[in-house]
């Protein structure tokens, strides 16, 4: 294949995740009809299966998708505690600009805790990663001096996650009223003896 022809291939590829993301979003994983999502991305099913084999590799891909474009932002590494936990913030910000992409993941994240369902082991491990992450960042913050006397780490954590999932609900239902980034920096504030200064102020 030419270099030409792989980029055509790499187009249609992504073409079929964003489709893919849509319809997700929509009517989840076992509403979603794989030749529904080849129509709306303009190829065949058997071509959508060229690149995907299976629903499960799709929902997969698509899943990987939405962890790559929050990875700037995730509290992983680096930089001071309260600074970690600030960048859950830009986070929001970017979500924000990709509303699908929130709905993917409430849609999904509610759907995979029936144990059979293909995504259910990718949210399972997820949260726990995230909420590890998130503590690890706490205790950095303690450490620090910048995390206020009486907020445990690993409870702040959890706390956080569950903040985080439950302004996007509240922000799809009424997204002119509900400002998750401006609520999330304040519950951060609230926690820290230092001012975030995210790029999404």
């Amino acid at each position: 294949m030419t270099t030409r022809g792989y980029a055509k291939g790499r187009a249609k590829r992504a073409e079929i995740l964003d489709t893919a993301v849509s319809v997700f979003s929509e009517v989840g994983f076992r509403g979603a009809s794989v030749r529904e999502i080849a129509a709306r991305s303009g190829i065949s099913h058997p071509g959508l299966l060229h690149h995907f084999p299976t629903k499960e590799a799709l929902l997969m891909a698509v899943l990987a998708r939405r962890d790559d474009l929050g990875r700037e932002a995730s509290v992983r590494g680096g930089a001071g505690g309260a600074d970690r936990l600030f960048r859950l913030v830009d986070l929001a910000a970017g979500d924000v600009g990709r509303p699908h992409m929130i709905e993917l993941f409430t849609t999904l994240s509610a759907e995979a805790t029936d144990r059979d369902h293909p995504a259910h082991t990718f949210f399972m491990d997820r949260y726990r990663r995230t909420v590890a992450e998130i503590a690890e960042a706490y205790r950095a913050a303690r450490d620090e001096g910048a995390l206020r006397t009486g907020i445990g780490p690993d409870d702040a954590a959890r706390e956080l996650v569950a903040l985080m999932d439950g302004l996007q609900v509240q922000w799809l239902y009424d997204p002119d009223r509900v400002d998750l980034v401006a609520l999330l920096r304040r519950h951060l504030e609230g926690q820290l003896v230092v001012t975030g200064e995210s790029d999404s102020r």
